[in-house]
């Protein structure tokens, strides 16, 4: 069990390194969320079904980033 907890831990924080390298890079923050969208999409970390779900994540990602 503590094996799982560590990895859950150690993509959590991929995630989020992620998110920051993303949100730091020179980009439009438009350019940038859409990005995340696909990402989360890709590694499948969100199974949002609806669009407002995955707003809410990204909006979240970027406010975790942003209080640092």
């Amino acid at each position: 069990m503590r094996g799982l907890n560590l990895l859950y831990a150690f993509l959590g924080g991929a995630i989020v390194g992620a998110g920051a390298a993303l949100l730091f890079a020179p980009e439009k923050g438009e350019d940038l969320r859409c990005q995340i969208k696909h990402l989360l999409k890709k590694y499948g970390v969100c199974k949002c079904t609806k669009e407002e779900e995955l707003e809410e994540i990204v909006d979240e990602i970027a406010a975790e980033i942003k209080k640092g």
